[in-house]
């Protein structure tokens, strides 16, 4: 029998029989327990891929940017069949992401206890533990069309109508047919490590594990300001009647996009004059701070606010944090060896708050600004005061933390939290990513204003991710705000910018998966012309202010 050799990356090179699957490939090597999938030539490829050529293999988990979507989608499936056997009255509804987790409802007549959801995950064990097979379908687009017209899940076909593949795939756990957006698991058994949390009212969060949990399962912590945050938006869209992408697509379709756009942004506006009228009432705060995630959209909010405190009668100044970096020669390096710019320790503190306590004793202070392509700060030579009636707004990864401004009593803060909670939903079963829409942003940003390619901004992205959940997460409760950042239209005007950059990333980059799954999230949205956009709009931070 003709043999092939494979190189199988952390274990090294073998020979196996012609046409073995990469599944029997991990059984002979005892590597199956939580695998998902693979990486051949920077491609994922699904574990039924049979081997017919030598070549060289990455076998991938939950700690891999695809191996993670893939886990997640596998642990919905199984929930989702587990309620329908348990509970064939009730469906599952996946809302959206929170930190290190996934916000999901229970549909019903009724609401369900604790025990009940005790039995749910009991089922989803025992189907993990009989290793069932996903197993996978290309249908024609109008079976499928049929098939979830049948079922009543109209939205998915009206996705599946709007798509313009003549083929269709799903995926078969049972008796039941889905779609995730990406490859599945090979079969049930990878999915051992997950938890249900609760949260009364038929609202549960599910958490499995990810390259920042070391392969664990995170403790849950609960965001409920995030949430309210999230359902806010969500009601608002529904009030709207466009819940889903395919009633967005539709607005599109029929030049109606207009109204919602003019209506999202006169929300946006709303949200931050009612958290300047929430600051003007209260005399005691001198210092604002502003923290959020990468392309969280901290730059425009500020200014937004500054603006409305002015209508207040305050004289605010503004100071990003981004101004303190440290030559890009003193950055300190993570354990790979990379320039960590999301620790503390990037950030000149030391002169950051002796410009801070300046201006709040009255004195006069030449603010720094940095040049990210040069990596190095200089002065601006924009000499500020602070006024009677001023106030001091400061925007940051670290403003939430204390350690910033380790000289500032609590008395005079008022702290914001800022994230893009995109309440759109594509369908009942699946959300829209806060960290796709804010990786996407950062990747046109990064490209038009720091002088780095799209393999370039997925690469680091991984360290602002650890960065977040280091130096902003755990003081998210803090935050004496939320203000959501999402604009509920703006994928269909971040495809026009991000798609040709994704293309640019060839199959021999490491990143080359990641970006095709960008490409083919991001061509479910029609597009939305640029000029509907206001010049003073939040996108315009990523997406560039034009002529």
């Amino acid at each position: 029998m003709k043999q092939i050799k494979l190189n199988v990356e952390n274990y090294g090179f073998y020979e196996y029989p012609f046409g073995i699957s990469l599944y029997e490939v991990c059984e002979d090597l005892k590597i199956n327990y939580e695998v998902v999938g693979a990486k051949i030539n920077n491609e994922l490829t699904p574990l039924t891929t049979r081997m017919v050529q030598d070549t060289s293999i990455k076998f991938i988990d939950s700690v891999d940017l695809a191996g993670y979507k893939m886990y997640k989608a596998g642990l919905q499936f199984i929930f989702e069949v587990a309620l329908k056997e348990t509970f064939p009255e009730f469906e599952v509804l996946y809302e959206h992401s929170v930190p290190k987790g996934l916000l999901a409802e229970i549909v019903g007549n009724r609401i369900l206890t604790q025990k009940e959801i005790g039995i749910i995950k009991g089922n989803m064990a025992k189907m993990i533990a009989e290793d069932l097979k996903f197993e996978k379908y290309n249908i024609s687009k109008r079976d499928a069309i049929e098939y979830y017209e049948k079922n009543n899940q109209l939205e998915k076909a009206r996705n599946i109508e709007n798509c313009g593949e003549d083929i269709v795939t799903l995926y078969k756990l049972k008796e039941n047919l889905n779609y995730y957006y990406t490859e599945m698991p090979y079969t049930t058994k990878s999915i051992s490590k997950f938890d249900l949390v609760y949260l009364g009212n038929n609202r549960l969060v599910f958490l499995w594990p990810s390259a920042r949990s070391e392969g664990k399962v995170p403790e849950y912590v609960h965001y409920g300001n995030i949430i309210k945050s999230f359902l806010n938006g969500k009601n608002w869209l529904e009030k709207m009647e466009v819940p889903y992408l395919a009633d967005l697509n539709e607005l599109v379709s029929l030049s109606k996009i207009k109204n919602l756009i003019e209506a999202n942004e006169l929300l946006f506006n709303q949200s931050i004059a009612a958290c300047a009228e929430a600051i003007a009432n209260n005399n005691e705060k001198k210092v604002v701070l502003i923290a959020g995630p990468s392309s969280a959209g901290k730059t425009t909010t500020t200014k937004r606010l500054s603006a409305y405190l002015r209508v207040k009668g305050l004289n605010p100044i503004s100071i990003s944090v981004d101004d303190y970096f440290v030559d890009r020669e003193k950055t300190p390096k993570d354990e790979n060896g990379n320039y960590d710019f999301e620790c503390l320790m990037a950030i000149d503190v030391e002169r950051f708050n002796r410009d801070l306590m300046d201006l709040l004793n009255g004195k006069s202070v030449d603010l720094p600004v940095y040049d990210f392509v040069a990596g190095t700060h200089t002065n601006s030579g924009k000499v500020v005061s602070l006024a009677e009636d001023g106030i001091i707004l400061i925007e940051g990864l670290h403003a939430l933390n204390d350690d910033l401004t380790p000289h500032i009593s609590n008395l005079l803060k008022y702290k914001i939290y800022l994230s893009p909670f995109i309440p759109l939903n594509i369908d009942k079963h699946n959300y829209i990513s806060t960290l796709d829409l804010r990786l996407l942003r950062r990747i046109i940003r990064d490209n038009r204003t720091r002088g780095l390619d799209v393999s370039g901004t997925i690469k680091i992205w991984q360290s602002v991710r650890n960065g977040e959940e280091r130096y902003i997460f755990p003081y998210i409760h803090q935050a004496d705000t939320i203000i959501n950042t999402a604009l509920s239209y703006e994928l269909g005007v971040v495809r026009v910018y991000a798609e040709p950059l994704l293309y640019s990333v060839g199959i021999d980059s490491p990143y080359y998966e990641e970006a095709r799954r960008l490409i083919n999230f991001l061509k479910r949205f029609y597009l939305i012309p640029t000029e509907y956009v206001p010049k003073d709009s939040i996108l315009r931070e990523f997406i560039g202010y034009g002529e």
